[in-house]
């Protein structure tokens, strides 16, 4: 049950997503309208039950062609004195036509331009008496005719919907459902394999019908579990990878196409960096292009930032220089264990003995859990006190009934220590199907971090994608 309302809750906070257009029926019956002949006539205004929906004739179109979407059909319009236009539409903002780059006013030409036609929307409006009281009322209070008019109105691609479009391409009963994320100028889909036959209309279309998006790309792979980056291929568009991106006020740099990049986990972002403080000090151990450790240094922390792949840590350092925040910033090329070994061990003494908080971010939600046994018994000498022990908050992925209990068990196994009753796990997003993304935050027990002997204490055996080494780089973007 909680797997499900997490569900639902965070549906709100997903990717844009192309819904199947609903079905359309003929709204818009025989309406009788004053006649100049006499007191009223009859005036058959015959609409298509689809009346938003593309010409059949595009069914199967693997290639866009978008003079075949044109169609002519018939909407109502009111006649409105130029006086109180902007009045009218004001009150009927709720009863216009919204189509997609199509204007809801035009000029009358049986005037000398004392009127002009306000196009009505059809599945709202099928007579005089759809208007609501308070439209009706507004109407008789500005002198307007409640009568209905007809017009032919020229339908074109511009003004469909992508939803619209992809339900009148793709094949009748397959699922027309899509999404993409948007990253900066780049539109990043997972097509399914039924539409990958229609990929470069599909392209076509979300590129068509969402300004700033330049460059449309298909994940054709599963994230490299070593560098979390993927292979793509560019469905429409130009080929330009290097994608600008403002997240919660602060703007990143990086080539999509070789580092890790998921606008999803901007709340994420934002509710972790917000837990720190001036003078904190931050260990991010698998910090990608810097979506924490940037904003962390904004903030005031003292930041060391690391990851494995060279492409994320140049274009970490990147933007710690564009944010002005490298000089609190030291980055790093190492792998994650290494990292806790080295930088990490050799800065946490002087650190436990400050005042200023520490935390240690692992957000490596595939492994990351795993890297917590490099904390067992990294120190020798036992402060003090126990005040100023680091918080850890260590992501991963979970497909478990309970996910809550599946991390907290899993991250107590690789620390060797019980952590039930000692932390606190946040649910950060539903990234598939009975697949959780969690975060498990935690003060790190002294009982891992100080070994009662001179050795330290043995880790378990590292995944092998991530026992990879890469040598340091300092190459300058």
């Amino acid at each position: 049950m909680s797997r499900l309302l997490r569900r639902v809750l965070t549906s709100a906070h997903t990717h844009r997503n192309f819904k199947p257009a609903a079905l359309h029926r003929s709204l818009w019956p025989a309406a009788s309208l004053p006649d100049s002949d006499g007191p009223a006539f009859a005036v058959k205004l015959t609409m298509e039950p689809k009346l938003y929906q593309p010409p059949p004739g595009v069914r199967g179109m693997t290639s866009l062609d978008k003079e075949a979407f044109t169609q002519t059909i018939t909407v109502p319009a009111l006649r409105v004195p130029t006086g109180v236009l902007n009045k009218v539409i004001k009150s009927l903002r709720k009863s216009t036509i919204q189509r997609p780059g199509m204007t809801r006013v035009l000029h009358d030409t049986e005037d000398n331009g004392e009127f002009r036609l306000v196009l009505l929307d059809p599945h709202r409006v099928s007579s005089t008496s759809s208007f609501s009281e308070a439209e009706a009322e507004a109407l008789r209070s500005f002198d307007v005719a409640e009568e209905l008019q007809s017009h032919e109105l020229l339908l074109t691609y511009d003004n469909l919907k992508s939803e619209e479009v992809l339900e009148a391409v793709l094949p009748l009963g397959q699922d027309v459902t899509s999404g993409f994320s948007r990253v900066g100028h780049i539109a990043h889909m997972n097509l399914r394999d039924h539409q990958l036959p229609y990929k470069n209309l599909i392209g076509q279309v979300i590129m068509d019908k969402n300004p700033g998006v330049t460059c449309v790309v298909n994940k054709t792979n599963i994230i490299n579990s070593t560098y979390r980056n993927f292979k793509m291929e560019v469905l429409a568009g130009e080929e330009n990878m290097v994608a600008k991106v403002k997240e919660n006020g602060v703007m990143y740099e990086f080539d999509f196409s070789r580092v890790y990049w998921n606008s999803r986990l901007s709340t994420e972002h934002q509710r972790v960096v917000q837990l720190t403080k001036r003078g904190d000090t931050v260990f991010d151990v698998f910090a990608g292009v810097g979506p924490f450790a940037v904003p962390a240094a904004r903030s005031g922390a003292n930041v060391w930032a690391n990851d494995l792949n060279p492409e994320s840590y140049r274009w970490l350092q990147h933007n710690c220089k564009i944010n002005k925040v490298d000089g609190k910033v030291r980055t790093f090329n190492m792998d994650g264990r290494a990292f806790i070994q080295g930088p990490v061990k050799q800065e946490l003494p002087a650190l436990l003995k400050g005042k200023g908080s520490i935390h240690v971010v692992m957000n490596l939600p595939a492994l990351a859990l795993e890297f917590l046994d490099a904390f067992r018994g990294l120190l020798h000498h036992e402060p003090p006190c126990d005040e100023n022990l680091p918080t850890v908050y260590c992501y991963g992925f979970s497909k478990e009934d309970s996910p809550d209990t599946d991390v907290v068990n899993r991250a107590s196994r690789s620390l060797g220590f019980p952590l039930e009753n000692r932390c606190s796990v946040h649910f950060v997003r539903n990234v598939a199907p009975n697949k959780d993304m969690m975060c498990v935050r935690f003060t790190l027990p002294k009982e891992v971090l100080f070994s009662s002997n001179d050795e330290q204490t043995e880790p378990s055996v590292e995944p092998a994608p991530k026992r990879q080494k890469c040598m340091e780089t300092t190459d300058s973007i």
